[in-house]
């Protein structure tokens, strides 16, 4: 096992280009773009292949090439899920194993499938492990379907005092904390629900740096001068749809059967989901405890130099939550040939009084960081992305309307 920094991946940053026999999905090509290598930022796919040929990530089965995105990699459940009786966070010096021995209440075989039963909090160790340098750290969220299926789900780590984050130089396995909100789903071994991002050194960031690559890229459909950038690139809702009564979103029906997250474009929405359309005054009252599918009104650009992430709003300006899934990957939205942008959907859930939601709401911010170094693909329909091009989009588990 090579464990000192200087024998990672790492130390090929300004090295690595796409060679013969190099690992890439299927139809997948190298971004043709200006090499611009640094020294810190998020690490991008192919620093992601050198770090699992050089063991600093580790996995049970070995690590697939469509577990590397453009800017992280998915996380795949283990044999076994633990029941627990709480969430909890190990404290320095603590295992997660030995938290699932007090609190756990029965073990799960997810050899073949189980279910995971909504309201219910479960711990499951992950078949991937780290072993990282002391200046690479790392950052988790939950992917796309599973934010948009309103799973929570978590990352852990042994001794960890802060869920979905990995402290430089941390050497140990990773659990995943599950729990369905608002479906019981079936999950199944090697099944995908969380994603990591792994980070060298500390990338510097401002607002002056995001004015400056809105102005050359388009963030966001927003005239340089009109952005809200205060500590990321604001986004806000759209509750009008286009013309009288128009769909602007849907919220998820109360006791719905189960969801098999490993199906693809096999749901009817109609069985899960309710729609909800456009009101007179332009606001939606959020009920408490319902979770809602919207979107934004702002179309998302994201360069393929850099990775984005969406982050929640101050609960300060409203009783309600945006956006579990908070990832962008670099290429998202960018495709000058097919238009600028993709909408952001956005996963709403309000807290313990109703609140009114207006139109134009400010719901979140958007936060940009550079990689490393450009990856050799970039998110899109060549590597199986799901949501390029997207508009108001339900998980991928159910049927699109032209299916």
């Amino acid at each position: 096992m090579h464990n000192s920094e200087s024998e990672s991946g790492f130390d090929l940053l300004r090295h690595l280009e796409p060679s013969e026999g190099a690992e890439t999905a299927a139809g997948a090509k190298p971004v043709e773009a200006e090499r611009r290598a640094h020294a810190t930022g998020i690490v991008p796919a192919q620093t992601i292949r050198a770090m699992v040929r050089e063991r600093h990530i580790q996995a049970l089965d070995p690590v697939s090439e469509d577990q590397i995105q453009p800017a992280s990699l998915d996380l795949r459940l283990g044999h076994i899920a633990y029941r627990v009786r709480a969430s909890f966070l190990p404290g320095e010096g603590v295992g997660v194993a030995d938290r699932i021995e007090a609190l756990g209440m029965h073990e799960i075989d997810l050899n073949e499938g189980a279910v995971l039963e909504k309201g219910c909090v479960y711990i499951v160790p992950l078949m991937e492990s780290l072993s990282l340098g002391k200046r690479v750290s790392g950052v988790a969220n939950p992917k796309s379907s599973s934010g948009r299926l309103d799973i929570f789900t978590r990352l852990i780590t042994d001794g960890a005092r802060e869920f979905d984050r990995v402290r430089p130089a941390y050497k140990g396995p990773l659990y995943a904390e599950i729990s369905p909100r608002a479906f019981s789903i079936v999950v199944h071994r090697g099944d995908r629900l969380n994603q990591i991002r792994l980070r060298r050194g500390s990338p510097p960031t401002s607002d002056t740096a995001l004015r400056r690559l809105h102005a050359e890229v388009g963030l966001v459909d927003a005239d340089a001068g009109d952005a809200n950038i205060s500590g990321g690139i604001a986004l806000t809702v759209d509750l009008r749809g286009e013309g009288g009564e128009a769909l602007i979103g849907y919220r998820a029906k109360p006791h719905a059967s189960l969801i098999d997250i490993s199906l693809t474009d096999h749901y009817e929405p109609e069985d899960f989901w309710e729609p909800v359309r456009a009101e007179r005054g332009n606001g939606l009252i959020l009920n408490p405890g319902d979770f809602y599918i919207l979107a934004s009104r702002e179309a998302v650009t994201v360069p393929p130099d850099h990775a984005a992430e969406m982050r929640a709003y101050d609960i300060l300006v409203g009783e309600f939550r945006v956006h579990y899934a908070g990832f962008f990957d670099p290429g998202f939205g960018f495709a000058e040939s097919e238009g600028a942008g993709s909408r952001g959907v956005l996963e709403v859930r309000s807290h313990e009084v109703p609140f009114v939601l207006e139109h134009a709401q400010v719901v979140g911010r958007i936060v940009y960081e550079r990689l490393t170094d450009v990856p050799d693909k970039v998110y899109g329909p060549a590597i199986g992305s799901s949501y390029q091009r997207q508009g108001l989009q339900l998980a991928k588990q159910f049927k699109r309307p032209s299916s």
